[in-house]
């Protein structure tokens, strides 16, 4: 039996030992999504966290916890409208403060980390008044303390929920029933976490791909050899 060129089995081994080292599965994060409300009640990815946006009066902000394997593309909105009116229609206007409407949605069940559970079923809103200068951040602890940050600044609980973990890795995101939440860019919501999905990156698909190359025409110039 012909053996292979020392060259064409090495570059076929290195082309194996690159393909065990992908991993399989991308993962997912659970964590605190943060969202911009906006006529019609609808939600729209904030595109800063809330530590950094300042809300203007009459503005509606959103915080939902869930599990996401993308946060812009599949994180789960906040289950209750982005209705101000709803929200702080009973509040009246104060000097000198602004009234900036929130939406608490503590997520479901089947996302809450293993020990723990939502505190409220149903989202919880609140009209937040506070000083014209102030953080959607700010806003939040004026209605819903204790908050819990990391040492990156990262929102990982709002009423103390949940009681541990920030931004926490999550194998399989299919168990979730959703995606979520968000933190000081919102945990994952706008950067951090979310920016590693757990897939193969651009340089190890192009080396494969250049391995494989090299082996094909080992495998090529060693049949000709033998003709």
């Amino acid at each position: 039996m012909r053996r292979r060129p020392p060259a064409v089995a090495l570059a076929l081994g290195i082309v194996l030992a690159l393909l065990a080292a992908t991993p399989a599965l991308a993962a997912g994060y659970r964590y605190w999504s943060f969202w911009d409300g906006s006529a019609g009640g609808q939600w729209s990815y904030a595109t800063q966290g809330p530590s950094l946006a300042r809300p203007a009066d009459g503005a509606v902000q959103g915080f939902r916890f869930s599990v996401s394997k993308d946060a812009a593309a599949e994180a789960a909105k906040p289950r209750a409208a982005a209705d101000f009116e709803a929200v702080c229609g009973a509040t009246a206007p104060a000097d000198g403060k602004k009234r900036v409407a929130l939406v608490i949605d503590f997520g479901v069940p089947q996302d809450a980390p293993a020990g723990d559970a939502p505190p409220e079923a149903a989202p919880r809103t609140a009209c937040a008044q506070v000083a014209p200068e102030a953080t959607a951040a700010e806003a939040l602890a004026s209605v819903a303390k204790p908050l819990r940050y990391n040492s990156a600044a990262l929102l990982c609980a709002i009423s103390g929920y949940p009681k541990q973990g920030c931004g926490d890795q999550v194998a399989d995101t299919s168990a979730g029933a959703s995606a979520g939440a968000s933190a000081e860019a919102s945990a994952a919501p706008s950067g951090s976490a979310q920016e590693d999905d757990g897939g193969p990156s651009a340089g190890l698909l192009a080396g494969i791909a250049a391995v494989a190359a090299l082996a094909a025409a080992g495998i090529w110039q060693s049949r000709r050899r033998g003709r």
